[in-house]
């Protein structure tokens, strides 16, 4: 059965959305005078806005790791399984590569290698590959193992190995997150571990039968339903706040903080909490974009189609803006400017930066800055033009 233009469209539109709403953390950590100060869901030291400016982003990591799930499901229609599965692996492999050579330059504009972040592309790399062999499963253990993970997971929570252990290494790549020194001047930051969100790919891999095996009417149905039981499953167990995340809620000096400890679910590693507060919405975001056609969701579309360019490109750009708003805030030259990471970010040190409302305006200018990069490499990627096809 080949799926119409406006099932893929959906999909397109709600990723697109997602990689708008990314830009605006990646504009928060570069350009905010707090970002390398205190973490913004600090119910200490932050404010509503700035509560919201991050905690909003906390939707784009599930969502875009669903959705791939979700698009590796429907890819079936014109490959097999075998085809699928020897993609997955060399598209997973070439993300690695490009996360620790391209991408990490985009974070630190050097080549020093002192230290080396295992961020996203390192995730989706390594996912897809696991993801490579486990779509050999039955699509039904397929379902249950993404389960398992995603509601499982936090009974390792407390568990706690020792920097000497040889487990140390695989427990953080694989479960949890944190430092590795390979030598004295050089090591790794793994910031998303790969378990809890091989999880969140499982089950969105095993919705593509929603897409593939059912009309539209019954997809938006099941959409919605599985959205709203979502939400309330995370209002009922964090209500609870007995079990599905590690930071659990508390009174707060007063009652509108309160609520917004509620929602400072874990997002490092993924909690249950987190994943249910998070897809929750995003399928109901689904079943409702199969119904609604504008020019925003026309420029969307488009985003979504070159997820990848843009990702690695906008990092480029946020970067490239915040080291020369510096040079000129600062007065230095860009000599003076030490990229080491124990000295800066790429260049961006603690004191300094703008006010959030600057961060706005920054975020949007960015935006409408990839909209026709992101149209010209869509019309150049449909032509399949040599290395274009890569990203």
């Amino acid at each position: 059965m080949a799926l119409n233009q406006n099932r893929i469209s959906s999909i397109d539109v709600a990723r697109g959305l997602i990689m708008v709403i990314m830009a605006l953390d990646h504009t928060r950590d570069y350009f905010h005078a707090d970002a390398f100060v205190f973490n913004p869901t600090d119910m200490d030291k932050t404010h509503t806005a700035l509560f919201f400016t991050r905690w909003i982003t906390h939707f784009c990591m599930p969502g875009f790791v669903l959705l791939s799930g979700l698009a590796a499901n429907i890819s079936l229609q014109r490959k097999s399984k075998a085809e699928l599965s020897r993609y997955l692996f060399t598209r997973g492999l070439w993300f690695v590569v490009l996360e620790i050579t391209v991408l990490r330059f985009g974070y630190f504009f050097n080549f020093y290698f002192d230290v080396t972040i295992l961020s996203v592309l390192w995730l989706f790399g390594i996912c897809m590959m696991l993801l490579a062999a486990l779509i050999h499963l039955p699509n039904r253990w397929i379902l249950i193992l993404g389960l398992i993970i995603v509601v499982g997971h936090n009974l390792l929570q407390g568990v706690s190995i020792e920097p000497t252990s040889v487990a140390f290494v695989p427990w953080t790549i694989f479960m949890s997150r944190g430092f590795l020194p390979v030598t004295p001047d050089v090591a790794f930051v793994v910031t998303y571990p790969i378990i809890p969100w091989l999880g969140v790919m499982l089950l969105g891999y095993s919705m593509g039968a929603w897409y593939t095996n059912t009309d539209a009417t019954t997809r938006q149905k099941l959409l919605m339903r599985a959205g709203i039981t979502s939400i309330i499953a995370f209002i009922a167990l964090r209500f609870i706040n007995l079990y599905g995340d590690p930071a659990p809620w508390a009174a707060q000096q007063s009652g509108w903080y309160t609520a917004l400890s509620f929602l400072n679910t874990s997002k490092y590693p993924p909690s249950l909490l987190f994943t249910l507060m998070t897809i929750g919405p995003l399928l109901m975001l689904l079943a409702w974009l199969e119904k609604v056609e504008t020019k925003l969701t026309h420029v969307l579309n488009t985003i979504g189609r070159v997820p990848l360019f843009y990702f690695i490109v906008h990092f480029y750009v946020i970067h490239a803006f915040a080291l020369i708003s510096t040079l000129l805030r600062t007065d230095k030259s860009f000599s003076e400017i030490d990229l080491h990471f124990a000295k800066s970010f790429g260049g961006i040190t603690p004191e300094g930066g703008y006010s959030l409302g600057w961060v706005y305006l920054f975020w949007i200018a960015i935006v409408l800055l990839m909209i026709p990069l992101c149209n010209a490499y869509n019309r150049l990627k449909s032509q399949k033009a040599g290395i274009f096809r890569f990203l």
